[in-house]
């Protein structure tokens, strides 16, 4: 098969060049090669390589700067689908595309579903609802993986920032009343070539690993978990104190409730996702040991 891997340099991408391998023949072209921001160059490109299979991890991540490059935020985000999706109906091809659980308005405490009322807090939200239902609209054979606090090994990320902190910094304040389930790239791209190989049905699938916790309590797990390991931090756990959303005032208003229910991914697939804890620490490990 021939695939079209896009976003190959983030998080999610590179992982997907691992594990995507074993399905086919993979162009994975960088911004050098191939300008996302230029409709006409990606037009050309899709023409020239006529891929049988889209894998589409680029996107405008930088949530706060989107406030202010709205331009940019919606070309990635909503204008790079809609025209993959539009492409994809013409030639039949099948796009996997990765969304975001800020399409959701963060109210309740309740796991959000894939039927459940949209509402964005934030403009990077609002230009990935709308590359959503571009992609839903177009009717393209697609996959729409939902997915939540993305970290990796690489890159820049949380996980990363947290450990640079505690090894400089004796004290943190950490926001402990967002609640979402911290997601490796990993894992998104294991469940991801699952998907493909098993040929699941079309659609839109929330994936995240089981389990929830704020970010002060991913924060705490990854000072406990790299202490554990043998890293000298200069900060103790129990030196993170919790603070509230609103002691932290960011551009981009963020989502209290980043609760996804996963029931559906699991029950197509015919799988159990493992909880945040132990991606922790697969990726933690990953990062140590490099």
């Amino acid at each position: 098969m021939n695939i079209l891997l896009l976003g190959k340099t983030g998080q999610v991408g590179f992982e997907l060049h691992r594990a995507l391998s074993p399905l086919g023949v993979i162009s994975a072209p960088g911004r050098a090669e191939l300008d996302l921001m230029d409709e006409q160059a990606v037009t050309a490109y899709l023409a020239n390589t006529r891929p049988k299979l889209i894998v589409n991890a680029a996107a405008w991540t930088a949530v706060d700067a989107a406030e202010e490059q709205q331009a940019d935020a919606e070309r990635l985000n909503a204008g790079l689908p809609e025209q993959l999706s539009a492409w994809a109906k013409v030639q039949n091809c099948r796009l996997v595309h990765y969304s975001s659980d800020y399409v959701y308005p963060g109210t309740g405490d309740s796991p959000w579903q894939e039927t459940s009322t949209t509402g964005p807090l934030s403009y990077y939200g609002k230009t990935k609802l709308e590359g959503d239902r571009a992609i839903e609209q177009n009717g393209a054979d697609h996959l729409i993986f939902r997915t939540s606090w993305v970290y990796s090994a690489r890159g820049n990320n949380f996980m990363k920032t947290m450990l640079r902190l505690a090894k400089s910094r004796t004290e943190l304040k950490i926001v402990a009343d967002q609640i979402g389930a911290p997601t490796p790239a990993r894992l998104i791209a294991q469940v991801t070539t699952l998907a493909i190989h098993s040929k699941l049905e079309n659609g839109l699938y929330h994936l995240a690993p089981r389990g929830e916790t704020s970010w002060h309590g991913f924060a705490t797990e990854i000072f406990k978990q790299a202490a554990s390991a043998g890293e000298e931090l200069a900060l103790k756990p129990e030196n993170a104190y919790p603070i509230p959303t609103s002691a932290y005032p960011t551009p981009a208003k963020r989502p209290l409730n980043s609760r996804v229910d996963v029931t559906r991914l699991e029950q197509a697939l015919n799988i159990r996702l493992p909880d945040w804890q132990s991606q922790l620490a697969l990726t933690l490990g990953e990062y140590l040991e490099k």
